[in-house]
């Protein structure tokens, strides 16, 4: 005893050792033997370059004026000061240049590229793709820290968004839709980091998402049923399960003589009908002010006469006015929201509505939600990489204070091939939902095997 008493008085008169601050990550640079010969023609660039084209590269003609301009001074530099240079190492400069100016740098090649669906840059040293739904390492590199920022900043400046020390998040989007994410120092410890979700140029169809598996010719026949008889239909599932393309085919199901008002934090839906008014939420100013909100949005648009309503996604208080709107009228709603199973999405709902700040009993925000929302529909990414719907589920009413749901369809795995590919088909469980009369009252007729049991 006295001799721990001894010890802990000992570590108690010690001093104490002062931290030393951590000090602050310097600036990553990446070695290129070129840099030199890079800075001068981007120097001359700036002279040479005819600026109003730069402010119109969205237009064809104008981005082609501009890639000529840009190749000739590259051209002639590259005569004067690397005549030496093999013609691949020409090119590859050339391309370079060009897609600096003209598009978003280093990864301007890797957005071109069809079979890449997402490009995720993790500072300048390290950029990932997806592509067949596995991750695969790039040799894409960027020049330091600045090179990755002045990317961003090209990508979110047209639209009308900033990001800085005083924002540094930033969600917006690129020409063709595709959803683009980003985030700076000191938040982001690897440096400048952004997420790029890339979209078709021509929207994934139904008849895309059968052949890829995602679903079956009659799941299909039964999920445009529901969405023509007006259904309210959430889609349920993780990150990057394909919630956003499942969302986009079925409103494509929507008659053309409907007014659909799309309200999206970025605007990524690409509807083919002509009756659409799409609008988008808008973060505060640098005052912290002028912000809307998807919540804002949501009501706004209860009063533009909308037959039907599609939200990209409800991840907060607007989940109260989504489901407000259901209620009252606005049948055939749309919507996505982040849950593992049906049954976590209504947990969810039930969190997201006591986010609005309204002071309701649960039971109250339960019969909101029981009576709002017809179908769950669960999408999901494998582990193989493919992404499937794996279950559809109707929500049936109210028993007591529960909410009572029913499985019409489900995935049945039957084992992995020789590849890796999971192997099962979307089987129903023999249970003929409730709202089934609302098929034949609409002149629907579905074969009666589409329910048969298991």
């Amino acid at each position: 005893m006295l001799l721990e008493r001894l010890e802990r008085q000992k570590k108690a008169a010690a001093p104490v050792k002062r931290r030393e601050p951590i000090p602050a990550a310097p600036l990553r640079r990446v070695t290129d033997p070129y840099r030199q010969l890079k800075a001068k023609i981007h120097d001359q660039l700036v002279v040479e370059v005819d600026p109003n084209l730069l402010n119109d590269v969205d237009s064809e003609e104008k981005r082609e004026q501009l890639t000529a301009q840009v190749s000739k001074v590259v051209e002639k530099i590259l005569d004067e000061e690397a005549a030496n240079l093999i013609r691949s190492e020409r090119q590859r400069i050339l391309r370079e240049m060009v897609d600096e100016v003209v598009g978003f740098g280093p990864i301007n090649s890797l957005l071109l590229d069809p079979t890449i669906s997402e490009v995720m840059v993790n500072g300048p040293s390290q950029v990932y793709i997806e592509r067949a739904g596995r991750l695969e390492l790039t040799d894409v590199t960027f020049r330091d820290d600045a090179h990755v920022l002045h990317i961003i900043e090209k990508i979110v400046a047209p639209i009308g968004r900033r990001i800085d020390e005083s924002m540094p998040m930033v969600d917006a989007r690129l020409p063709d839709g595709s959803r683009v994410n980003a985030i700076i120092p000191p938040l982001a410890l690897n440096g400048p980091t952004v997420t790029i979700r890339k979209f078709a140029a021509d929207p994934l169809t139904v008849e895309d998402l059968i052949a890829f598996g995602t679903m079956t010719p009659e799941i299909a026949r039964f999920l445009e049923a529901c969405v023509k008889v007006r259904l309210n239909i959430v889609v349920s599932g993780g990150t990057g399960s394909g919630k956003t393309t499942l969302l986009n085919v079925l409103s494509s199901f929507i008659p053309p003589d409907e007014r659909i008002v799309t309200i999206e934090d970025a605007a990524e839906l690409q509807l083919r009908q002509e009756h659409v008014v799409s609008l988008e939420s808008r973060p505060p100013n640098i005052e912290g002010k002028g912000a809307i909100t998807i919540r804002d949005l949501v009501r706004n648009s209860l009063r533009m006469r909308p037959d039907r309503i599609v939200v990209g996604e409800v991840r907060g208080g607007e989940a109260l006015d989504m489901l407000q709107a259901m209620n009252t009228g606005h049948d055939g709603s749309l919507t996505t929201g982040h849950a593992n199973s049906p049954r976590d999405m209504l947990s969810r709902l039930e969190t997201m509505v006591l986010m609005a700040g309204m002071d309701l009993p649960v039971r109250a925000i339960r019969e909101q939600i029981a009576s709002a929302i017809d179908l769950i529909v669960q999408q999901a990414r494998l582990r193989d990489g493919s992404r499937k719907i794996i279950q559809i589920t109707e929500v049936q009413g109210m028993e007591g204070d529960v909410i009572t749901l029913q499985d019409i369809f489900f995935f049945e795995q039957h084992g992995v091939d020789e590849e890796g590919r999971i192997l099962g088909r979307l089987r129903p469980t023999g249970i003929r939902p409730k709202f089934s009369d609302r098929f034949q009252a609409a002149g629907i007729n579905l074969p009666a095997e589409l329910f048969g049991g298991y």
